[in-house]
């Protein structure tokens, strides 16, 4: 449990500092992203309010996926393929870290990496790739798979922080703030949007670890698997 309160806290570190940045670079600027307000049946209601909404309907329907699926990733893994995403299997982990990924969900790509990946996973020679699971052969944890599950659902639902833009900024400056001060300010909400919702993964997933056995080897297989990139 460490590792995530830990993970959790740094990321909160780094969305300060992205925050701090942004006012200072709209210093002067009108702010049209404050607290907006909107009408909904008569009532008035925060955005604020409305995300929060939505992410709690869809932590709902995700559990019902998973206890539907016995929380198994093979059974997972088939509702995933319905759902029109490829899933590959390839021998080793270090072939997807060569292309800067790790096994699990990857977002859709463009131009090298994607070219890459279509060979790796497909022997084929494309320059645009969809989101696709690829996982190396052999047992998943599934409180490690779960975490990309919750991602890929997000991603379906079109939730912001969940593209491949903000992805890729959330892997480059996760653990690292320099070059932070070149951001644009679309890039900065962007990777604000990207903190937020891998934030609310691994709380999803650290629910699930209270909540049933084996959550003590679960979490010893994301610290050794590195879940947040």
């Amino acid at each position: 449990m460490n590792l995530f309160k830990n993970l959790i806290y740094f990321i909160l570190s780094v969305q300060e500092k992205i925050l701090t940045r942004s006012l200072s670079k709209t210093i002067g600027v009108k702010n049209t992203s404050k607290r907006k307000r909107v009408y909904s049946n008569g009532c008035l209601l925060s955005l604020d309010t409305v995300a929060q909404g939505e992410k709690e309907r869809m932590e709902e329907e995700l559990l019902l996926i998973l206890k539907s699926a016995n929380y198994n990733p093979v059974e997972i893994l088939e509702y995933i393929k319905k759902h029109g995403t490829k899933v590959y299997y390839i021998e080793k982990t270090s072939y997807l870290n060569s292309a800067g990924e790790n096994e699990g969900f990857i977002y859709p790509q463009r131009g090298i990496k994607a070219l890459y990946l279509s060979l790796l996973t497909q022997g084929k020679f494309k320059f645009k790739t969809d989101e696709m699971f690829v996982l190396t052969k052999g047992e998943i944890n599934k409180y490690f798979f779960i975490y990309y599950f919750y991602n890929w659902y997000a991603f379906k639902h079109n939730i912001a922080g969940l593209d491949t833009e903000s992805q890729e900024l959330l892997k480059k400056y996760l653990y690292s703030d320099e070059g932070l001060n070149n951001l644009q300010l679309s890039e900065i909400y962007k990777l604000k949007d990207a903190i937020k919702q891998d934030k609310a993964s691994i709380e999803f997933v650290i629910k699930l670890c209270r909540n049933y056995d084996g959550a003590k080897q679960a979490l010893e297989k994301l610290k050794d698997s590195g879940a947040s990139l």
